[in-house]
């Protein structure tokens, strides 16, 4: 039997893309998923599919720019199914243009989603890991935070800021309580860079990500992994990207 088996794990940004990934390998792998997103028909969805396996699935409509949401979604989870092991803030927008262009609303869509959709989850999920004496907390980062490139300068420095979020939450967290983890995805083949407003910008993208990039089921397997260590063992940062990309 699966170590995830009866762990109760909220995802958000789950209607697409790595987070409807991980809410079916950890479905399958026995664990009762909390789905949020702001796409409900896409969530009921994947919701029964997940009960028609025989899986454990409850959904919300989250939009991670809202902290009430954020505690709306663990309030759910400790609802239906008593407590909450695992928050996935997988949630993320990326606008990908230079800084001199100065598309100062995608900066704050990026902020307000990347970045700040974080913090409402730590908010909402941290009193309850403590409460209940463990927890586990997962983000979705990038590479592209790892090497750095033009037109992408705000998107990472968001990823970035989560990276070192979380960084710094672990040291202060070493008293068993949480647990952390930063999964950078590098190329996955997601819906992320439809929504990037330059077309031949959203073409480049778009055709790097059909040439390299990795099925969001390699990723979700690696989140899996993460959370199905024993609670003495921390998987701090995990990189995973296509075997080709530079």
């Amino acid at each position: 039997m699966s170590t995830l088996a009866g762990k109760v794990v909220a995802i958000t940004g789950a209607s697409s893309g790595i987070g409807a990934a991980t809410a079916l390998e950890l479905a399958t792998r026995g664990a009762a998923v909390v789905l949020g997103a702001r796409r409900t028909e896409r969530l009921a969805s994947l919701v029964a599919r997940i009960r028609a396996a025989g899986g454990r699935a409850e959904m919300l409509d989250v939009d991670v720019t809202k902290r009430a949401d954020l505690e709306r979604l663990v309030a759910l989870a400790v609802d239906r199914f008593g407590r909450l092991d695992v928050l996935v803030a997988n949630a993320g927008v990326a606008r990908i243009a230079p800084v001199g262009e100065l598309d100062v609303d995608s900066w704050d869509a990026m902020i307000d989603v990347n970045l700040r959709g974080v913090l409402h989850g730590i908010a909402a999920a941290l009193p309850v890991f403590r409460e209940q004496g463990s927890g586990h907390l997962v983000t979705t980062v990038s590479t592209s935070g790892l090497k750095i490139v033009p037109a992408q300068a705000v998107y990472a420095g968001t990823k970035n800021a989560v990276r070192t979020l979380l960084e710094a939450l672990r040291q202060e967290s070493t008293d068993g309580v949480l647990r952390t983890t930063s999964i950078s995805p590098g190329y996955v083949r997601t819906e992320l860079v439809d929504y990037v407003a330059d077309p031949t910008q959203r073409a480049q993208a778009q055709a790097a990500m059909a040439a390299l990039g990795i099925a969001p089921e390699a990723v979700a397997r690696a989140i899996a992994f993460a959370i199905e260590q024993p609670d003495d063992v921390e998987i701090g940062d995990l990189t995973i990207r296509p075997a080709r990309q530079g």
